[in-house]
């Protein structure tokens, strides 16, 4: 098998966010897409050893932040290399609050959905949420995971869907 034909699918960068206790927390993803348009309904794909798995279960919402090419690399590192577990991940990035979600500035749009759904693969939790608000925060081009790798030149977290490709 051809894994490189797997990096010919269209993926994006995200932040998916949730509340953790009143404290926001996130993580980095790349596999996420709208599945319905009425009702409005994302999936979004998180890693069974992420700290935002478990806040997302129990909470029972989240937010895909779309993250813009200009955005800072740091913010992408900060979410994708870290722990919620350990670590304040938005500390000293700023963020407002859309949607009753946190949403990092480094977002040029948001998405919140209550969870309705979730399927189990061996490593992760696929998350089905009903759109409960959505918005346009910046005008900025959204990310591509391709732009992400062969212009900022990141890397792939261990946790990440794609990181065997």
């Amino acid at each position: 098998m051809d894994k490189n034909a797997l990096r010919s699918l269209s993926y994006g960068v995200y932040t998916v966010t949730a509340w953790d206790n009143g404290r926001p927390t996130g993580c980095t993803a790349n596999s996420a897409m709208q599945i319905t348009s009425s009702p409005a309904t994302i999936a979004v794909s998180v890693n069974h050893d992420n700290y935002t798995n478990s806040v997302i279960k129990e909470l029972g919402k989240f937010a895909i932040c779309v993250i813009a090419e200009d955005s800072d690399a740091a913010v992408i590192g900060r979410f994708g290399f870290m722990s919620g577990r350990d670590t304040d991940k938005f500390d000293g990035i700023p963020y407002s609050v859309r949607g009753m979600m946190p949403v990092p500035d480094a977002a040029c749009a948001y998405i919140c959905c209550n969870v309705v759904d979730t399927m189990e693969t061996a490593t992760h939790t696929v998350f089905l949420g009903e759109v409960t608000d959505a918005g346009v925060t910046r005008q900025a081009t959204p990310m591509t995971y391709a732009y992400y790798h062969n212009v900022i030149k990141g890397k792939t977290a261990k946790n990440a869907p794609t990181a065997n490709f």
